[in-house]
């Protein structure tokens, strides 16, 4: 991959946890957390799609279907495990 290709799947990871932090609402640590999310999911659904040959939505070398889907599982798992309390009954 060149470093168009990387820059690419880093500004669509980005978009990915910006626009899911507009959804979901929150403040400015919340909004670093699903990009940061959002880029170890892209990579990991990249690299995911690559190893078993998931040809969807490729743009070059960068199997963008895969990323998408990757980010889009860990944004949903890392604001599922944000929700969860660590003494029921009590709010913060």
């Amino acid at each position: 991959m060149n470093v168009a290709t990387y820059i690419f799947g880093w500004v669509m990871a980005t978009l990915l946890g910006a626009v899911f932090h507009l959804w979901k609402d929150g403040g400015f640590w919340k909004l670093v957390i699903y990009i940061v999310l959002s880029w170890i999911g892209f990579f990991l659904g990249h690299l995911i799609a690559k190893s078993a040959g998931f040809n969807f939505m490729n743009v070059g070398s960068l199997y963008l279907g895969g990323g998408i889907i990757g980010s889009i599982i860990i944004l949903f798992a890392g604001h599922w495990f944000s929700r969860i309390e660590s003494f029921p009954g009590q709010s913060k």
